[in-house]
């Protein structure tokens, strides 16, 4: 049994004193629930505040992205370092990255790389624009995502450990459209073409213990029928995650199911 997980990515979204008052919110209500692991993802100016409001819960921290150098001269950058100072998890290769900043596979690949040499989670996003999806490459673009953003990883694992990353599926054509793929297509997806992609590379234990999400227009009341579906191990929640019932309802849901 793969224990469910739960990500809010706020995106550029919540000024201090807003992730603050959010995240007081929701911590009594997150702390009650056992059984799912959960994810705050602030902005970067926001990680110092929430992580102090997190600090003695079980509730994970983490980070939007990073750059893959430890230092340097990166002018408005984030190191791998600086994340892990705070942050336990970093969500890398989001289709938003893709599409607004030009990151192609080979940089994804890098960022991976340096995440889990920092011991952080890597939360990696994979998934097709509405073209692909409409051509009917689907299985294409996210089999070649998964395979090259994991390119050239040590996954071996001893026995019954679980995996050191987690993988959402997030259709871009779903992101923030208020259009969800239907559970059927994301729970095929999933098991044909991410899990398939984890067997090619890496064998079955690793494949059978990474805990794939789904995201893209995940809301308290279309969650049932994703968590429901036995290869969907939680969801990366992007608007709902800024507020804070929306977002406890949808980890109770995630226990539940």
């Amino acid at each position: 049994m793969r224990k469910p997980f739960v990500a809010g990515n706020w995106k550029m979204n919540m000024l201090v004193a807003e992730s603050r008052h959010l995240v007081s919110e929701m911590v009594p209500g997150l702390q009650s629930i056992e059984g799912v692991d959960r994810v705050i993802c602030p902005p970067f100016t926001a990680l110092l505040a929430v992580s102090a409001l997190l600090e003695g819960t079980d509730i994970g921290l983490g980070a939007q992205n990073l750059f893959w150098e430890s230092a340097g001269a990166f002018t408005g950058e984030i190191s791998p370092s600086m994340v892990a100072e705070m942050c336990q998890y970093v969500i890398l290769g989001h289709s938003e990255r893709r599409a607004n900043f030009g990151e192609i596979d080979s940089m994804v690949n890098k960022k991976i790389h340096a995440a889990l040499a920092h011991a952080l989670t890597p939360i990696v996003c994979v998934g097709e624009t509405l073209e692909e999806y409409e051509s009917g490459r689907t299985e294409e673009v996210v089999f070649r995502q998964v395979k090259m953003g994991l390119a050239g990883l040590d996954l071996r694992q001893e026995k019954d450990q679980s995996s050191p990353l987690v993988i959402a599926y997030e259709p871009v054509w779903a992101i923030g459209t208020g259009r969800a793929a239907t559970p059927d297509v994301a729970s095929d997806i999933i098991a044909n073409v991410i899990r398939a992609a984890l067997i090619d590379g890496f064998g079955d234990d690793l494949a059978r213990t990474t805990r794939v999400l789904y995201g893209g227009s995940v809301t308290s009341e279309n969650a049932t029928d994703f968590f429901n579906k036995d290869e969907i191990d939680g969801a990366l929640v992007g608007g709902a995650s800024l507020k804070a019932t929306e977002f406890i309802k949808i980890v109770r849901i995630a226990k539940a199911g």
